[in-house]
C-alpha cells in the first residue's frame, strides 16, 4: 500500500526534556570523562533522588559473578577486577532505571494514548517505572489493567489465529539476557517462523556479514588482552566518550605505553583528544589528562573505504623495495585472492583515493606509516562504518588491510567492533537470526523436538515493509523502543498501526506504546538492575560482551512491582498460551535457568558445560576459529575482497547526512537536551555544518534552516526549522541527532549488501529557514 506522505507529521512531538534555557554552543576543549562526568553524574542521581541507591549500584555494576552487567553498552569488564569499571552513561542509565518513580493504573486513567502521545520522549519514559500489565481500550482510549493470565491469551490467541506464522513478528533489543534470548527464538520458530528482526538489523548487520565473508566468523577476534598488549589501534567511526566510555580507560593505558592511536571520523569527538579516567583518583586529584590520540585523520562521511585503500596501496607499493612490508608468508599460507587484491589497488589511482576519503595522499601516508611501524594492530569500528551502503564493502577492506600484514591471530592484532548495546552480540549468537543456518536448525530440533521452518525471515526493515502491507498482523517488541529507533518515523508509525496487536515488553512508558495496533498490550518486565525470583531461587541471566566473553548478571534490588515478571517467564507465558500442544517444558525452564543454560549448551556452538563455565571467574570466551587461523569459509583460507570504491562525494548542492547520539543520550532514551562534549547546550533540533557550506549558502550561525532527504525513489522528507551549529566537520558533511533524523531516512534507502538502513549518508539539501526555529 502507499502512504501519503502529506497526511504524516514531518516533525513527531518533542525527545528530549523541555530546554532549560536559550540554545548555546560553545566548542569542547576539556579532557573526556573526569571531572565534567562526575559532576554531570552527581547533578543526575540528585536529580532522580537516588543519592544512595545510585552510589550501591555503582559497586555492584560489572563486578565478576557477583553483581549485575552494566545495561548500557557491550565494552567487556575489566580484565584487571577494578572496583569502578563504570563510566558516565552506565550509571546514568542504571539510575533512570532504578527509579522511584511509578506509572500503575492511576497514570494511565488520568491520561488518554492521545493526551500521551503529545509528550515528549523524555516525558514520558520520565514518569518512572511500569508496573502491572495494561491492555489498550479503544472505547475510551485509555490503557487499562489486566491480568498475566489473560494478556498471555489475548497474545496467544492472536498467535494461534494467525493464517500463517509468518504473519507475526517477534523483535528484540540488545537489553535481553542470552537464556530469554533462547526461549524466544525457540518460541518463534516452534511457532512456525523466522521472523525475528533485531536492532542488530539496524547498526552492525554489516560487520557480521563482511566478517563471515572473509573469515568465517560474523564477529571480531581481538579481546582485551589484545587492546592492552597492541602497537597500535586504528579507532574508525567511533564516538567512544559516549557511545563505550570505558573504551577511553583502554586508550589511556595504550598511549601511556607507547602505542599509536588513529582516530578515523569526520568530527573530532572528545575521545580522540584527552581523557581523565574517573577510577585513577591520582590523576583526578591531579586533574591530569592523558592523550587518547596520536592522529587524528577527517575523512568525509563515508569515505573510511578510500583511506583503508589507500593505505594499503602504500603498503603495496613499498613492499616492492621493502618485501618486509608484507607477510608474504602469512598471505600464502591463510589467504586467497591476494593477487587480484593487489592489481585492484595499483588500478586504483590517488585521485580517486583523496577524492573519496576527503583526505590528501599526505594524510593516508601517515596512516600508513603508523600501520607499517607496528608489530600488531587492532582496527575498531562502530556505526560511522557500517551503516552505509557500502558497510559490508568498508568492513572487508578492514580486513584486507589486516591481512597485508599478518595482524590476524597473534596477541595484540585483528578487527574489533565496538557493539552498541549490552548484550546485542549475545542475542545473535543464541539465536535472534531471520537468517538462520542449517547446522544451527538441525541441532534446535534435535534436542528441542521442533521442526523448525528453513525459509529466511523478516529483518527490521522487512518486518516494517510486511506491517504496510498487511502481511505481518502481530508484532512483538522485546524490550527496546521500536517505533523510535526505526528510520523513516512517520512510516514505521503508520506500520505499527495497520497491525491487529502490538505487543511491548518494557520497564518504562515509550513512543512504541502510543504507536500501536488496534490492540494493544504493555507487559511490563524487571530490569537488568532487580532480583529475578522464580521456584528455585534467585536466578541469574548470562551476556556476552563485544569481544565473546560470557558471563553472568545478578540483580541486587527488590522489583519495582510485585506484578512484574521475568522476560522468560513472560516469554514462557506467551508460548503456552500459543502453543497449548507444545512439548517444550516452557515453565520447567523458568524455575531455573540452569535448565535452560543447559538446553543451550546442547544447541549452540562454544557454549559446552555452560553452567559450569559461565561461573569462573570474568565467565569464559566463546571459541572463535578465525582468532586460531581456522576460517571456515568456503576456500578454508581468509578471502581478501575486490569490491570497487563507492562514489561518495555528494552532488552540488547536496550534502552527506550522518545521524548520532548526543552524550547525554543512550539509543533512544534522552537524559538531556545538553551536549557537553560537543559544547551544545538546551538544544538538540539542530544541524552540524561547516562553516564554508553555511556561508555558500547565507546560513548565519544558530539560524534556523530547513533540511529535505531526497530518497532513492525521489520521495522526498523534510525537517523544518532546526538551528545550524558550524562545526569542525569536513566540507560537503552534516551531522545531526537521532532519533530526531531518523524521519530523514527513507525505508526505501536499505543497503543491497547488509539490508540496513543507510543512516549515516543521507542525502539532503539545507537552505535558510523561512519559517521559526523549532527549538522547543
Amino acid at each position: 500500500m502507499s502512504i501519503d506522505r502529506d497526511e504524516q507529521p514531518s516533525v513527531e512531538p518533542g525527545v528530549g526534556p523541555a530546554p532549560e534555557g536559550e540554545p548555546r554552543f560553545r566548542p569542547y576543549h576539556h579532557p573526556a570523562a573526569g571531572w565534567g562526568a562526575a559532576k554531570s553524574v552527581s547533578r543526575f542521581l540528585v536529580r532522580e533522588r537516588a543519592l544512595v541507591d545510585g552510589p550501591r549500584a555503582i559497586m555492584r555494576m560489572n563486578h565478576e559473578n557477583s553483581g549485575f552487567d552494566c545495561p548500557g553498552c557491550a565494552w567487556p569488564d575489566d580484565l584487571k577486577g577494578l572496583h569502578l569499571d563504570i563510566c558516565e552513561n552506565g550509571i546514568k542509565h542504571v539510575t533512570w532505571e532504578m527509579t522511584p518513580k511509578r506509572v500503575g493504573r492511576d497514570f494511565f486513567a488520568a491520561h488518554s494514548v492521545t493526551e500521551l502521545y503529545g509528550w515528549s520522549d523524555y516525558d514520558l519514559e520520565n514518569q518512572g517505572r511500569l508496573t502491572e500489565p495494561m491492555v489498550y481500550d479503544p472505547a475510551s482510549d485509555h490503557y487499562v489493567p489486566i491480568s498475566w493470565k489473560d494478556a498471555f491469551e489475548v497474545v496467544g490467541r492472536a498467535l494461534r489465529e494467525l493464517d500463517s506464522p509468518d504473519q507475526a513478528s517477534f523483535y528484540t533489543s540488545g537489553r535481553l539476557g542470552n537464556e530469554p534470548t533462547f526461549l524466544y527464538q525457540l518460541l518463534a520458530r516452534e511457532l512456525g517462523t523466522n521472523n525475528l528482526p533485531d536492532c542488530s538489523n539496524m547498526c552492525h548487520e554489516a560487520s557480521g556479514r563482511a566478517l563471515q565473508a572473509s573469515l568465517g566468523t560474523g564477529k571480531g577476534t581481538a579481546d582485551l588482552k589484545d587492546w592492552e598488549t597492541a602497537d597500535a589501534l586504528f579507532i574508525m567511526g567511533v564516538n567512544a566518550a559516549s557511545n563505550a566510555p570505558r573504551m577511553l580507560t583502554a586508550l589511556a593505558e595504550a598511549h601511556d605505553r607507547g602505542a599509536s592511536i588513529v582516530h578515523v571520523n569526520p568530527l573530532i569527538e572528545a575521545a580522540a583528544t584527552r581523557t581523565i579516567v574517573p577510577h585513577d583518583f591520582t590523576d583526578m586529584a591531579l586533574f591530569k589528562s592523558t592523550r587518547t590520540s596520536t592522529l587524528n585523520l577527517q575523512v568525509r562521511i563515508g569515505g573510511d573505504m578510500a583511506l583503508m585503500r589507500g593505505m594499503a596501496k602504500v603498503i603495496l607499493e613499498e613492499s616492492k623495495t621493502d618485501p618486509k612490508v608484507l607477510d608474504q608468508e602469512f598471505i600464502d599460507r591463510y589467504t586467497t585472492g591476494f593477487a587480484e587484491y593487489r592489481t585492484l589497488c595499483e588500478a586504483t589511482s590517488w585521485e580517486e583515493i583523496e577524492e573519496q576519503s576527503g583526505l590528501s595522499r599526505d594524510d593516508v601516508l601517515a596512516a600508513a606509516r603508523v600501520y607499517c611501524e607496528a608489530d600488531r594492530t587492532i582496527i575498531s569500528w562502530c556505526l560511522g562504518v557500517s551503516q552505509h551502503e557500502h558497510g559490508v564493502d568498508t568492513v572487508r577492506e578492514i580486513v584486507n588491510l589486516l591481512l597485508l600484514r599478518g595482524n590476524l591471530g597473534r596477541e595484540g592484532a585483528g578487527p574489533s567492533p565496538v557493539r552498541g548495546h549490552s548484550n546485542v552480540q549475545g542475542n545473535r549468537t543464541c539465536g535472534i537470526d531471520h537468517r538462520p543456518t542449517e547446522p544451527f536448525l538441525d541441532r534446535l530440533a534435535e534436542v528441542c523436538g521442533i521442526d523448525p521452518p528453513r525459509e529466511h525471515g523478516l529483518d527490521t526493515v522487512g518486518t516494517i515493509e510486511a506491517m504496510l502491507r498487511g502481511d505481518v498482523k502481530v508484532f512483538v517488541g522485546m524490550g527496546g523502543n521500536f517505533a523510535l529507533a526505526a528510520p523513516d518515523t512517520p512510516v514505521t508509525y503508520e506500520a505499527l498501526r495497520r497491525c491487529d496487536l502490538t505487543v511491548q515488553v518494557s520497564t518504562k512508558l515509550n513512543r512504541s506504546h502510543l504507536v500501536h495496533g488496534a490492540g494493544a498490550l504493555i507487559l511490563p518486565c524487571l530490569g537488568r538492575t532487580e532480583k529475578d525470583h522464580q521456584r528455585r531461587g534467585v536466578q541469574r541471566t548470562s551476556v556476552e560482551d563485544s569481544m565473546s566473553m560470557v558471563h553472568l548478571s545478578l540483580g541486587m534490588k527488590r522489583p519495582a512491582s510485585k506484578d512484574l515478571l521475568s522476560e522468560p517467564a513472560i516469554i514462557a507465558g506467551i508460548a503456552r498460551a500459543a502453543l497449548p500442544e507444545s512439548s517444550t517444558p516452557w515453565q520447567w525452564y523458568v524455575e531455573d535457568y540452569d535448565r535452560i543454560r543447559d538446553t543451550m549448551a546442547k544447541v549452540l556452538d562454544g557454549f559446552e558445560d555452560f553452567n559450569r563455565r559461565v561461573r569462573l571467574p570474568l565467565g569464559f570466551r566463546i571459541k572463535q576459529p578465525a582468532r586460531e587461523l581456522v576460517f571456515l569459509t568456503p576456500s578454508g583460507r581468509a578471502e581478501f575482497s575486490c569490491a570497487a570504491l563507492p562514489d561518495v562525494v555528494p552532488a552540488p548542492g547536496t550534502l552527506a547526512l550522518g545521524t548520532m547520539r548526543s552524550h547525554d543520550q543512550w539509543n533512544t532514551t534522552i537524559y538531556s537536551d545538553d551536549d557537553r562534549y560537543r559544547g551544545v547546550e538546551n538544544l538538540r533540533t539542530l544541524v552540524f555544518m561547516n562553516r564554508a557550506d553555511m556561508r555558500e549558502r547565507g546560513i548565519e550561525d544558530l539560524a534556523p534552516v530547513d533540511i529535505t532527504s531526497t530518497a532513492r525513489d525521489g520521495s522526498e522528507r523534510h525537517l523544518n526549522g532546526y538551528l545550524a551549529i558550524p562545526y569542525d566537520i569536513p566540507r560537503g558533511c552534516a551531522a545531526g541527532y537521532m532519533p530526531e533524523m531518523n524521519v530523514l531516512c527513507a525505508l526505501v534507502d536499505r543497503s543491497a549488501q547488509s539490508d540496513q538502513p543507510v543512516m549515516k549518508h543521507v542525502k539532503v539539501t539545507i537552505v535558510a529557514s523561512s519559517g521559526a526555529a523549532a527549538h522547543r
